[in-house]
């Protein structure tokens, strides 16, 4: 097996020639910072809303070599998020938000049709399943939001039965389906949208990383790489790196997440009749997730990972061999008939929390530095929305866009290193600790209860 930080939708993804590195001075209308999701299509939303606009983006590794590139490609909209989406925003506001959202899968999957670009978008909806009695009936908020808003055919709840007539596997029970939700290659898609701005005018650099970013009366100044950008405004998306901002770093925890990617079995998915390339999640907090690809695989991740402290997010974050084994056990645990077949990669990378799992976006003195962060995992679909958002705020405009409640959101802190860390770190083992045993069908513990109710308490969410 290979295992290293960058995964295998890199390694099959078509190779592209490299961006040059910053270097001399460079001036801007906007400066993005960070070159994911969440950057480009902030860049991308810009270039079609003011297409003169001077527009320079910086990536610290190459464009899409983030979270952006290593998750699992799950396109979703909000609607499985809408109950919690209500309870802190209540309804109107998060309607707004889960509509939205969808129009950005719709809009993801026409962007890519009408560059013909082969980002193996799909839809074919995604499933939450329960795989123990304690999970049964936890997207039930979700499910009779969307009914009392009216959308009640955006998230439906499955029996066990419906549930193995998708994908049979002795650990489900039953669940829910998101329709619309639809799956991507997600390095595909990143280097699809690096090479759209690029063709666009909008100024790409590569292995630049942003060493100091100054903000003004009259605009910000970013040094990096071997130059410099002076800007009128900046974009600061730069998913876990936002917990070395210091503005930023009380605003959210880093943990991580690993996935392995199996040789093809297409005679195992035909098996277990899952050949509608739903892509499925279960119902923990520390989730498993699940998705085939064209040639038959079946990639699998865990959001189980060790933590990060503070911004350092190489090492255990990235390449975890203890994690990767628990991976690989979970797998053969859901799916047993893939005893004996081959495990091709295996990777990690990190995730950014925010303390109520929602992405926050906002804007840092003067109006002229906006940042998002917080997408907990989740990012695909919601950063397209984020980038939308953003340039609206970049453009200062005041639409349905920067009134959504995800801009500048009244949220808890979470503490100061090292105790987020250590504390994150007790409560991560009491979390596992009580799903494995609840997986297990065991007791967990009045002991594993407490602490894993510590956070929320506090306002804070520690898993994915």
């Amino acid at each position: 097996m290979r295992h290293d930080a960058y995964g295998y939708w890199f390694a099959e993804a078509p190779a592209a020639k490299p961006a040059p590195a910053l270097a001399g001075t460079e001036r801007a209308d906007v400066a993005i910072v960070g070159g994911g999701f969440a950057g480009m299509w902030t860049a991308w939303a810009l270039r079609k809303a003011a297409p003169d606009l001077r527009i320079v983006l910086l990536e610290a590794a190459q464009v899409g070599q983030g979270p952006s590139g290593r998750n699992a490609g799950f396109l979703n909209a909000m609607w499985h998020r809408l109950g919690s989406l209500a309870q802190h925003f209540g309804d109107a506001a998060a309607w707004a938000i889960a509509e939205l959202a969808g129009a950005s899968v719709e809009e993801i999957g026409a962007w890519a049709a009408a560059r013909e670009a082969d980002v193996w978008f799909r839809r074919a909806g995604h499933l939450e399943v329960a795989t123990s009695v304690a999970q049964e009936g936890r997207w039930m908020p979700s499910v009779e939001a969307c009914r009392r808003l009216g959308a009640g055919a955006q998230y439906l709840p499955l029996d066990a039965e419906q549930v193995r007539l998708r994908c049979e596997s002795p650990a489900f029970g039953s669940g829910a389906l998101m329709p619309q939700a639809a799956t991507v290659q997600p390095a595909r898609l990143a280097l699809a949208l690096r090479a759209a701005l690029i063709e666009e005018g909008v100024s790409v650099y590569e292995h630049t990383r942003v060493r100091s970013l100054h903000a003004g009366r009259t605009g910000v100044v970013l040094e990096a790489g071997g130059g410099s950008v002076a800007a009128a405004s900046a974009v600061v998306a730069i998913n876990a790196a936002a917990a070395g901002l210091l503005p930023l770093r009380n605003g959210l925890t880093v943990s991580s997440t690993h996935m392995l990617v199996t040789e093809p079995v297409p005679d195992v998915l035909e098996a277990i009749g899952w050949t509608g390339g739903e892509c499925i999640s279960d119902g923990r907090n520390y989730v498993h997730y699940f998705r085939t690809t064209p040639d038959g695989r079946i990639a699998f991740g865990f959001g189980g990972g060790r933590l990060a402290f503070g911004a350092r997010l190489g090492g255990h974050v990235a390449v975890d061999p203890r994690v990767l084994a628990r991976v690989r056990a979970d797998l053969l645990q859901i799916f047993p008939t893939l005893a004996g077949r081959r495990i091709e990669h295996g990777w990690g990378g990190p995730v950014d929390v925010s303390p109520n799992k929602l992405p926050v976006i906002g804007t840092i003195g003067r109006d002229r530095v906006h940042y998002v962060y917080g997408f907990t995992g989740n990012g695909v679909g919601p950063s397209h929305l984020a980038g939308k958002v953003l340039a609206s705020l970049v453009l200062d405009r005041r639409d349905e866009l920067t009134r959504l409640a995800l801009v500048e959101p009244q949220l808890a802190r979470v503490p100061p290193e090292p105790l987020r860390y250590l504390g994150g770190a007790v409560v991560r083992r009491a979390l596992l600790r009580k799903e494995d045993r609840e997986d297990a069908g065991l007791d967990v513990g009045p002991l594993n209860r407490f602490i894993v109710d510590m956070p929320r308490r506090l306002g804070i969410h520690i898993g994915r």
